[in-house]
């Protein structure tokens, strides 16, 4: 792989269209642009002092799960439940609310109940479970604004399986709603569905690591992988392949991935009973008469119950399909399968002389046997080595298996959600996780002890051991690691002083190490990340004062130290940037144009335009380039937080032009001189070649408002690097 190819998250190609990929203008470009009423974001209709958190505690959480479990029971003729159990449905539904969710940047998920929206609730792979989230209104409507969509989706999968007998290790709410689709989640490039016959985005001959940038779904439209198996294409082996490159982009190690499969296919049914070809439009297309509901067929049955057509596939895994019971790995390994293809025409496996009491009821009446079913997905961990060893495991001890699921599921559900402390309810679990990435309670610090370890690090700026660049560098490479989409990173636990963080190129190891271990000796009992934090207070204090202003930098201690072994050190390599715009950070070419990753690092900080566009400015000139690199540092006043990269990049004397064939590096010359006057990247001009950039640096730039700058900037320094402080919300 060269290094146009590379990954900007580290894995895979980024041959993508744009950053953003495909939208859902081109999907359905007839659908109302409800937001046009929202140019700056979704307004919520809850207001801006709305608190979730506040409104869960009223709620009757016990009486909540009770109605929950009546659900489950209560078929309704407009969609029948099969066996007259909802719990396999729900389960689904709650699976492929979570199941988006991916490592690699941390989008997806279920997070904000992104499920309601185009494109989740009208991609293939999550057939008709609108009518899961219908049965579910009654009940959103019954408890308001004390549940959220997506805690309630996912809470209805875990009573799902608690009422049928399943394992489920705790429940933790604190998902908020959002109110439109999240617009800046790259869900590929491709122009067609996975059931257009789309081939699988590994391609066969290069294995994993074709798998684009960020993405871990194998095919558009799919939440994991093809049942079927790769692009249609019915070969186990290379299903399992497949499903270790989707389920490893998901936070899912192979023993999981089996014990997931395994786990959700205990229970309910594939859908295939029927012609494919009656089904109507999805959600997002459908008319103003189906009020959302999408898939409707034209048949005379109307494609409910026992005509049901979902996947294509038709039949349930095991014979006892709303029991939890061991059968799935028994029936799995003891038969011999034979590929057949469903009424709907998908390809499927059956076991071969099945018995009678191996047989599933149907699912519209219980007195009818049918064979069961497995898909190629299943099969391959039959035939795939380290998956069959697991499968193995798994049967001869059901105690760990039941433990293995209901530990996958609970990570499944809540990997999005970042730091226990963000957990609400009865039902957070006491255990404490390796993936929830735990940092031990910090202590708030005095005042004087504030006050004296400012001294001693305000100390070492004056005798030459600290400089301004190294504290601002320091902090921001600490605290600028958090990421809003799943809650992890940030300056919290102080990991920037544990491996991998410690050793990444970004960070510049050795010069890092320096100001660390002077920190740590000027520190004394405050934690190292409230040091970090604040070196990067009194570097920016000096900063301001030097540069003639007044401007105060807040600074709220309480963090704490995370240790070695409370870092999971290959999950953390996800965090890892390949291109940071706000340090002019780029290694290797990408696809990706450099702007648009720094776009998205914003993007994953939360920022807006303006704090986006105030940081890069101060962080220029205060020097905090990656390897003291000059390009964007436009001024004369090194370490002075001026407005100065903003005057001189929309100064008119200057002459811009690309240094060579890649266009990442440009000069500017002195129009009447021809002299060389500055150097920069394409993460610096593009705030003077986009319009829209180009009118907030226009504000900085502008006499008078040299104190706007540094309050502006001091203000978004602030707020990333208490981005992490949930304890502050």
């Amino acid at each position: 792989m060269n290094a146009e190819t590379k990954c900007p998250m580290g894995h895979g190609d980024t041959s993508v269209r744009a950053l953003l990929g495909r939208q859902n203008r081109d999907w359905w470009p007839d659908a109302l642009a409800v937001d046009v009423l929202a140019p700056n974001g979704a307004v919520s209709p809850m207001g801006d002092d709305f608190s979730y958190a506040e409104a869960f505690k009223a709620l009757d959480y016990s009486a909540l799960k009770a109605d929950l479990t009546a659900l489950m029971t209560d078929s309704q003729p407009w969609w029948p439940a099969d066996y007259g159990h909802y719990g396999p449905f729900f389960i689904r539904m709650a699976w492929h609310a979570a199941g988006t969710y991916r490592t690699g940047d941390g989008r997806g998920g279920a997070n904000s109940g992104q499920q309601r929206f185009a494109p989740l609730n009208s991609w293939p792979d999550n057939g008709n479970l609108d009518k899961a989230r219908r049965l579910l209104w009654p009940i959103k409507q019954k408890y308001g604004q004390s549940i959220s969509w997506a805690d309630l989706f996912i809470l209805a999968g875990n009573v799902a399986i608690e009422s049928m007998g399943g394992p489920v290790f705790g429940f933790g709410a604190g998902r908020a709603d959002v109110y439109q689709p999240e617009k800046d989640i790259y869900w590929g490039d491709e122009d067609k569905w996975v059931n257009e016959g789309v081939q699988t985005r590994i391609d066969p001959e290069r294995g994993l690591e074709d798998l684009d940038g960020p993405l871990a779904a194998i095919q558009m439209g799919l939440i994991y992988v093809n049942p079927e198996g790769p692009g249609g294409n019915a070969d186990p082996l290379l299903s399992a392949r497949d499903m270790k490159a989707t389920f490893l982009r998901m936070a899912m190690d192979s023993e999981e991935t089996v014990a997931l499969t395994a786990g959700g296919h205990t229970f309910g049914k594939a859908h295939g009973n029927g012609d494919a070809s009656l089904l109507g439009k999805a959600p997002a297309g459908g008319d103003l008469a189906s009020l959302g509901f999408g898939w409707l067929t034209s048949a005379e049955h109307g494609g409910i119950g026992e005509h049901t057509v979902t996947s294509g596939i038709e039949g349930s895994w095991v014979n006892t399909p709303t029991t939890w019971s061991e059968n799935y790995f028994r029936l799995l390994l003891d038969y011999d399968y034979e590929l057949v293809h469903s009424p709907a025409g998908a390809q499927q496996w059956q076991p071969i002389n099945q018995k009678p009491e191996d047989m599933a009821p149907a699912a519209w009446d219980p007195e009818v046997k049918v064979p069961t079913m497995m898909t190629t997905a299943d099969m391959a961990l039959k035939m795939d080595p380290e998956f069959r060893a697991v499968s193995e495991k798994f049967r001869t001890d059901h105690a760990a298996f039941k433990d293995a699921f209901a530990r996958a599921w609970f990570k499944l559900t809540h990997r999005d959600m970042g730091p226990k402390v963000r957990y609400l309810g009865p039902e957070v679990p006491a255990e404490e996780l390796i993936w929830q990435d735990p940092v031990p309670a910090g202590q708030v610090p005095s005042a004087a002890d504030v006050a004296a370890v400012k001294a001693k690090i305000a100390g070492a700026i004056d005798n030459g051991g600290l400089t301004v660049s190294q504290l601002v560098k320091t902090a921001w490479a600490s605290a600028s690691t958090y990421r809003k989409s799943d809650h992890r990173g940030g300056a919290n636990g102080a990991r920037i002083a544990l491996a991998p963080q410690k050793d990444w190129d970004v960070n510049e190891p050795a010069g890092l190490a320096k100001v660390l271990d002077t920190l740590n000796g000027l520190r004394g009992s405050m934690s190292l990340a409230d040091a970090i934090v604040l070196g990067g207070v009194v570097g920016l204090e000096k900063a301001i004062k030097d540069a003639g202003l007044s401007v105060a930098v807040p600074f709220t201690g309480g963090r704490g130290d995370a240790t070695q072994d409370q870092t999971d050190v290959e999950s953390f390599h996800w965090l890892e940037p390949q291109a940071d715009g706000f340090r002019n950070y780029l290694p290797k070419k990408l696809r990706v144009k450099t702007e648009e990753m720094l776009l998205d690092r914003a993007s994953l900080l939360g920022l807006s335009v303006p704090e986006m566009t105030v940081l890069v400015g101060g962080l220029r000139v205060l020097g905090a380039n990656h390897g003291e690199r000059g390009h964007g540092h436009f001024t004369k006043r090194s370490g002075q937080l001026t407005n100065d990269f903003f005057v001189h990049l929309l100064d008119m004397t200057n002459a811009w032009k690309a240094s060579d064939e890649s266009e990442e590096e440009y000069v500017a010359t002195d129009r009447a001189s021809g002299g060389e006057s500055w150097r920069a990247s394409r993460a610096d001009l593009v705030f003077g070649s986009n319009s829209e950039l180009r009118a907030v640096a226009e504000v900085y730039a502008e006499k008078g408002h040299e104190v706007k700058f540094a309050r502006d900037f001091v203000a978004a320094w602030t707020k990333v690097m208490n981005a992490d402080r949930f304890d502050l919300a």
